[in-house]
């Protein structure tokens, strides 16, 4: 079983501490409850672009060099992400360098020089031209998909930002979003591996026990509604159509969310599921196909993705439906439904030898007040059952929560087509499904 504590600073940073004395390395992250949602209007992206100014230095290491050789000494390899709802700093440490590394994450967060601004503006720009096409037209689906999903809220918005707002980025921007954002009781660190807890928690300390506490803002929750299924296409030069069926799903401690789990490993997880035996193997559609869980503290959606040739839009599309429909009319056969446990569970002990999956597992876990240890997991996996899965996707593929997403060249006819599939969908799910 794996051991693990936490301790509470009197400033309110929690600190995790995970002990795996059998491995060689070790794990440092501090996570910080504030992302993309967070960012005030027409300053999106400022949660992800602060990330960003926290590698340009600091007042003990004053540039980004020094910083990284400070971290390099140690057996480090710093890095970040920001996503909708929290920004990570996290980098794998020596065993026998873990206070300094702690000091070191303490010197990135808490005194950022927050300089070469126009650099890093140049730098973002680049990473956000990515999402965008020649003519600057929004193309990445993630991002136009979650803005149909989320319309005019900042769930919907690219992380990123966007060109206009990157451009306009000030340093008081960023430093009152560190200010409103970047304090202890809005914070957790944690550290595993081959790690001293009592060290731990004396580095902690000393880096972290003057941090002064704040009050971050509330977040603004999504309250829209939907009550028809809605596509979205995208016109683009391009050899494929990427699509997205992407549903409405559950927030983040929804206590069906494990079921869904499984339910998209048996529609896309690997070379046995549903849809990769039916579009690749069988049709030869799709090159892959995936399926893709998004949990907010109030939202969640859930998503199946794949690029296809125009051509075989139409195609792909109908036997996706169909899929569907089958999981909403047949068991789940034991056999199979026990294919896929097996395989959640080996998962799990794979897990449980890895700093960085530990690290996530009850660092972020510990964020959203959701902390599982691999056992509790477990105990859920093996809880679920084929009538909690069709009930699951019962609520789940409602006409009700479907947006259809296509992005690149879906001629007019194409386009009447999907929609005539998405409005027969609709119509069988409220007619023709068994039960209803």
């Amino acid at each position: 079983m794996i051991q693990w504590d936490k301790t509470l600073l009197e400033n309110g940073l929690r600190v995790i501490t995970v002990a795996m004395p059998h491995l060689h390395s070790a794990e440092v992250a501090l996570y910080l409850k504030v992302g993309g949602r967070n960012d005030p209007p027409g300053k999106e992206g400022l949660s992800h672009f602060l990330e960003h100014m926290l590698f340009r230095g600091s007042r003990d290491y004053p540039t980004g060099l020094a910083l990284e050789k400070a971290f390099e000494a140690i057996g480090g390899a710093v890095n970040a992400a920001t996503d909708a709802e929290s920004t990570c700093v996290y980098s794998r440490i020596h065993p026998d360098h873990v206070a300094q590394g702690v000091a070191l994450f303490a010197a990135m967060l808490r005194h950022p020089l927050l300089t070469d601004l126009e650099t890093e503006q140049r730098i973002v720009i680049e990473e956000a031209l990515d999402d965008l096409n020649e003519k600057g037209e929004e193309v990445e689906i993630d991002t136009v998909t979650s803005r149909l999903l989320w319309p005019e809220h900042p769930l919907g918005f690219p992380t990123v930002g966007t060109l206009e707002s990157i451009a306009s980025f000030t340093v008081d921007d960023l430093q009152e979003h560190l200010d409103r954002h970047y304090c202890p009781n809005n914070a957790v660190l944690v550290a595993v591996g081959k790690i001293d807890p009592p060290q731990l928690l004396r580095a902690a300390q000393e880096a972290f026990g003057s941090w002064e506490p704040g009050t971050p803002p509330a977040i603004v929750p999504f309250q829209g509604s939907q009550t028809l299924p809605r596509t979205l296409f995208v016109p683009d030069e391009d050899s494929q159509v990427d699509l997205q069926l992407a549903f409405r799903g559950f927030p983040i401690r929804d206590k069906r969310l494990m079921a869904l789990r499984l339910l998209r490993r048996l529609l896309s997880g690997g070379g046995s599921s549903r849809l990769h035996l039916k579009l690749r193997e069988e049709m030869g559609v799709v090159y892959s196909v995936d399926a893709v869980i998004a949990a907010y503290t109030e939202a969640g959606s859930f998503s199946l993705d794949f690029s296809t040739a125009p051509d075989n839009l139409v195609t792909a599309v109908s036997a996706t439906l169909d899929e569907v429909r089958r999981i909403l009319t047949e068991p789940v056969a034991p056999d199979e439904l026990d294919r896929v446990r097996r395989w959640y569970l080996y998962e799990l002990e794979f897990g449980s030898d890895s700093c960085y999956d530990m690290q996530v597992r009850f660092g972020w876990g510990e964020m959203v007040g959701l902390v599982w240890t691999p056992e509790t997991e477990q105990r859920e996996v093996l809880a679920v059952e084929s009538g909690m899965i069709r009930e699951v996707a019962r609520t789940l593929f409602a006409p009700e929560n479907l947006n259809l997403v296509a992005v690149g060249p879906v001629s007019p006819e194409l386009k009447e087509q999907v929609e005539e599939l998405v409005e027969e969908y609709e119509r069988w799910f409220r007619t023709e499904l068994p039960g209803r």
